[in-house]
């Protein structure tokens, strides 16, 4: 029995691997497509691969590498992956903003060549040991100022903070002084700068209560999204939706109305701008962004 276990631990881990290196080798076959002419399959491949950069292309590549080749898969599922990977599909190359930083890391930063992908990380010790073997990912060390014990009581007090409410928009999370415990204010300029276009929520921390908890970090995407100038809405795919804090929040914050797809434990939002929303008229007046 323990012999057919093993094996069939290995076929699994196998067909995994396989799974990821060819969503990996798809998004790369789609990219290169949009040139192809009229010659052979593989002289086509071998063309478009110049066309879309020779960095860009080793790293694809890389990446393919290492996904067919290691044990060490993503820990979500090929589902939950293929939801942010048709989005993805779909608006790369885009600005892609992660909470959290992984052994999916090199797929999610595939999967968006020639665009920008920006990792937030809790552990320092962790960054080191990721870029060690992935020097090119964008990844900065931040502080979050909340404990998941403390969920509770945020998700209460908040409406009773101006500095937390919707008609703010993007100011409790560029305002250092702000009063709203919610918002994270020591996130790198660069997250600030730009608008984003997905942001995915798979960090911090949330499964303790001395943990940081994903608070803030869901607290902090509704109100960059609802402060998006740009047209278009802001996908947000938030994970670990099956933990009771993470589906607080997200009904808070992220609103049902706004969701659109839920696969296993992957909820897939998207959200518009205050300037766009036609539909939430009554949020700013009522405390509720919702």
């Amino acid at each position: 029995m323990l012999k057919n276990r093993n094996f069939y631990s290995d076929k699994l881990w196998f067909f995994v691997a396989v799974a990821i290196a060819g969503l990996i080798a798809g998004a790369v076959l789609i990219t290169s497509f949009g040139n192809v002419s009229q010659h052979s399959l593989l002289c086509s491949l071998a063309g478009s691969y110049k066309r879309i950069g020779d960095s860009t292309q080793n790293q694809q590549l890389q990446t393919i590498l290492h996904y067919a080749t290691s044990r060490v898969v993503p820990q979500q599922s090929i589902s939950e992956i293929r939801v942010s990977f048709d989005v993805l599909q779909s608006l790369s190359p885009c600005n892609f903003l992660i909470f959290g930083l992984g052994h999916d890391s090199l797929m999610w930063s595939s999967f968006n060549p020639r665009g920008t992908t920006l990792f937030l990380e809790e552990d320092s010790k962790w960054i080191q040991s990721v870029l060690k073997d992935a020097s090119h990912l964008n990844a900065h060390h931040v502080v979050y100022p909340t404990h998941l014990s403390q969920a509770d009581e945020l998700i209460k007090s908040y409406r009773s903070e101006p500095d937390c409410l919707p008609s703010n928009t993007k100011s409790p999370i560029t305002n250092v002084h702000t009063q709203c415990k919610l918002a994270l204010t020591s996130l790198p300029k660069e997250v600030y700068d730009k608008e984003w276009d997905l942001i995915m929520i798979d960090a911090p921390k949330g499964y303790y209560p001395e943990a940081p908890g994903r608070m803030g970090a869901i607290y902090s995407a509704v109100v960059m999204a609802r402060a998006r100038m740009r047209p278009g809405v802001t996908h947000v795919f938030l994970h670990d939706v099956d933990r009771r804090v993470e589906k607080m929040f997200a009904e808070e914050f992220l609103c049902k109305k706004y969701l659109v797809k839920a696969v296993g434990r992957l909820w897939h939002f998207e959200i518009p701008s205050a300037v766009n929303d036609t539909g939430n008229g009554g949020a700013t007046t009522t405390g509720s962004f919702c």
